[in-house]
């Protein structure tokens, strides 16, 4: 597999388009050159407010596939908060995150301005270092689509937080599109649609990373809120197929969403699968027929969501609608990310589907304790 340095800010941003497996990071606040539109995501449903904080950790029994050097991975844990008074609202994207996407984002997706838009302004309802609110609460792990940053999905996240469960977001360095770690910023390695090869290797480091945050969660400031014995999984995209893998190989976890991710890398794995599978998918991904023939015998629930699109899944259902508002977007460009429907209504069909399939799989009273199976 071709290794690449990471390139400087103005050569990804005249570089071969990332394709469909890198995606938009988050933008926040799009100011146009006559008036400022300011683009927002909307606030959790539950009845607690979320607090947020960020982690750096570093595997050294894992080469990194993409660099040399140990494997890294960044975490956000959301979880609901005793009093958020005093804490700030963080940021969807860092401050550095932010200066370098600027150059990125119109090469990640035509269509997406070129200019205008601050993409540092925008403010999740995550409050940082907030102070948890008492009580042990199921854990769910996201995963984001290829080369997305876990930002992507942080309305969804809060969601579930602010509904009482604790929710890690994973960044995968190296398949995210850019992500900030301790040593700088890391860029993507991914141009193009990702080869079967290349395929492989991300969705065997992705669930080398699901385990290893698994492997981490007991020592985590956190860990006194965590049930680790009510663990579930769920991802967009590429983090879909990691999710479902990680689900079929790891007796940790109980139950897991694929949010449209192919499941047609491992089909054996999968065709094995005993534990509780939601799947959902839109009519307008252009990818769907293989999509469907890899959920084919997948004992699971599926849904279908109409007029949408394969990003609907993550913040682009609200930002993208917002920039098309303001003029920045073209209705072309809303179709090809989120579809033409009501995207407020679909984000309140996966935000309480996915909510309602975790609190009836991952109740107080666990089912026994199954043998493990060796990772794989």
């Amino acid at each position: 597999m071709t290794r690449h340095t990471a390139p400087s800010r103005r050569t990804v941003a005249k570089s071969a388009l990332l394709g469909a497996a890198a995606v938009l990071l988050g933008p926040s606040v799009a100011r146009a050159a006559e008036g400022t539109a300011a683009l927002g995501l909307p606030a959790p449903t539950g009845p607690h407010r979320v607090g947020i904080r960020t982690f750096a950790l570093t595997d050294t029994s894992r080469d990194d596939p993409w660099q040399p050097g140990a494997r890294e991975v960044m975490i956000s844990v959301l979880y609901p908060a005793r009093t958020v008074r005093g804490f700030p609202r963080a940021p969807q994207l860092t401050p550095a995150e932010a200066r370098e996407f600027a150059d990125l984002a119109p090469a990640v997706h035509p269509g997406l301005p070129a200019a205008g838009v601050d993409w540092g302004a925008v403010l999740t309802h995550g409050h940082v270092n907030a102070p948890p609110l008492p009580g042990r609460r199921p854990v769910l792990l996201y995963t984001p689509g290829g080369g997305d940053s876990r930002t992507l999905g942080t309305t969804l996240a809060e969601d579930l937080a602010s509904h009482g469960r604790v929710v890690v977001l994973v960044d995968h360095p190296g398949d995210a599109g850019l992500v900030e770690l301790p040593s700088g910023i890391r860029w993507t390695v991914l141009r193009g649609d990702p080869d079967p090869a290349t395929f492989r290797t991300m969705i065997d480091t992705r669930v080398g990373d699901l385990r290893f945050v698994l492997d981490r969660l007991g020592d985590l400031p956190l860990a006194p809120l965590m049930d680790r014995d009510r663990i579930g999984v769920y991802g967009h995209s590429a983090g879909g197929t990691a999710a479902v893998h990680l689900l079929a190989s790891d007796d940790r976890v109980t139950a897991g969403v694929d949010l449209e991710g192919y499941l047609d890398l491992d089909p054996d794995l999968v065709a094995g699968l005993d534990r509780p599978l939601l799947m959902l998918r839109t009519d307008g991904f252009e990818s769907a027929d293989r999509l469907v023939r890899s959920w084919e015998g997948v004992p699971a629930r599926r849904v279908l969501l109409t007029d949408a699109n394969h990003w609907i899944f993550s913040d682009y259902a609200h930002l993208v609608p917002q920039l098309q508002a303001a003029g920045l977007v073209t209705a072309g460009t809303r179709a090809a990310l989120v579809g033409a429907g009501d995207t407020a209504a679909a984000t309140a069909l996966v935000r309480g589907g996915v909510r309602a399939f975790f609190d009836h799989r991952l109740r107080a009273s666990a089912p026994p304790a199954r043998p493990r199976r060796a990772p794989q």
